[in-house]
């Protein structure tokens, strides 16, 4: 028996999109400071999740109802990257604004996670948002989030940083709204899709199969959520390419 950790999978800042493309599930368990960032490295993991809702539970003690600012965020964002070279996918909620507002989120996440892979994730919920898997939810019109994203693209520096187009349109408009949605963000250039809070896991295989050769699709496994919790084998069986436990963690540890 030895005290020694375990050797971090590490993944190079440009492979992000080239592990995507490999195949198999890749999963991003939910960190919130840099220790735990650190930690779930050691564990062996090939990406982490900086989870917008562990933030305001963590450091506001607040429940994920759109208070974490984006300093916020990108301040977390620059302490995990001093700590771990894993590529960090990075809730970043509506963008925090306009189209305007994205591409400064964009290029604030960018200089943050310099030297290690990035994802932002945008939804297209108003202003301010709530967790996916809450009541009350409203949208902007898709046309409005097409603009967010081709904005995003326009801002970053680096085309490997990923854009992950999230919609809410599940709860509030239906699971075909929902579809189209996230085609509508995939046709305006969307690298990975994350179509929130489906209620089944036949829901699930329907959202993977119009996608299926597309777009790698994004499962988020929320305790107490929505979405049925399935193991990542599972998901990746179902089609899914990477699958978030946002807050398993901070929930442990409360």
């Amino acid at each position: 028996m030895t005290n020694e950790p375990r050797t971090p999978n590490r993944l190079h800042t440009s492979s992000l999109r080239t592990r995507l493309q490999r195949g198999g599930i890749m999963v991003a368990p939910g960190v919130f400071n840099a220790l735990f960032a650190h930690i779930a490295e050691q564990a062996g993991f090939e990406a982490l999740y900086l989870s917008g809702a562990s933030i305001a539970y963590a450091r506001l003690g607040r429940p994920d109802i759109g208070l974490v600012s984006v300093h916020e965020v990108v301040d977390t964002l620059s302490t995990l990257r001093e700590r771990t070279q894993l590529p960090l996918i990075v809730d970043a909620d509506t963008g925090f604004g306009n189209a305007l507002n994205v591409m400064r989120t964009v290029r604030a996440m960018e200089h943050a996670a310099s030297g290690g892979g990035l994802a932002i994730q945008l939804e297209d919920q108003t202003s301010p948002k709530r967790c996916g898997h809450l009541d009350g939810k409203t949208l902007v019109p898709a046309a409005e989030m097409t603009g967010k994203i081709r904005a995003a693209l326009d801002a970053r520096a680096s085309d490997e940083t990923l854009i992950i187009a999230r919609t809410d349109a599940v709860a509030v408009e239906g699971l075909d709204a929902a579809l189209d949605r996230a085609d509508a963000y995939l046709n305006a250039g969307a690298d990975v899709l994350f179509i929130e809070a489906l209620r089944t896991t036949d829901d699930m295989h329907t959202a993977t199969a119009r996608f299926k050769g597309r777009a790698p699709l994004l499962a988020n496994m929320v305790e107490g959520g929505k979405t049925p919790l399935l193991p990542a084998l599972q998901l990746e069986q179902i089609g899914y390419s990477i699958v978030i436990f946002p807050g398993g963690l901070v929930r442990a540890l409360t």
